[in-house]
């Protein structure tokens, strides 16, 4: 799912930025200039946010963007928890299948790796990379 987020941009005298996302307790980061300071950003609201889909908690709504006193600013976020998932939730998950012995045979002398073909033929029939 794709979230936007309002993000209270803070700078700090060593040209570093603080970030806080006022609508997701406890979510805040920093960056050590305005770009990394938006990547960083983006990254722990997918977090944030990937954790809560992941237990199934409820997902906190976006709310108006809050007013800051110079020189802080507030910019939106976007964060992707699809995208998140698929760079950071690589566990190898084991799952039992049936397949003809003839076609057993024939792939384990052609060296096939099942988990492979499986992986591949999963992404292409669900449309994803």
């Amino acid at each position: 799912m794709k979230y936007v987020y309002p993000a209270i941009f803070t700078p700090i005298e060593n040209g570093e930025f603080d970030v806080k996302i006022p609508d997701l307790p406890g979510c805040r980061t920093c960056g050590k200039d305005l770009a990394d300071a938006i990547f960083m950003a983006e990254d722990a609201i997918a977090m944030w946010l990937w954790d809560a889909e992941s237990k199934s908690e409820s997902i906190p709504a976006a709310t108006a963007l809050p007013i800051v006193a110079a020189p802080q600013f507030v910019n939106y976020i976007v964060a992707d928890t699809d995208e998140y998932r698929k760079k950071h939730d690589n566990r190898a998950v084991k799952k039992t299948l049936s397949i003809p012995s003839w076609l057993n045979s024939q792939a384990e002398q052609a060296g096939v790796n099942f988990s492979q073909v499986l992986q591949d033929a999963l992404k292409k029939r669900l449309n994803v990379e």
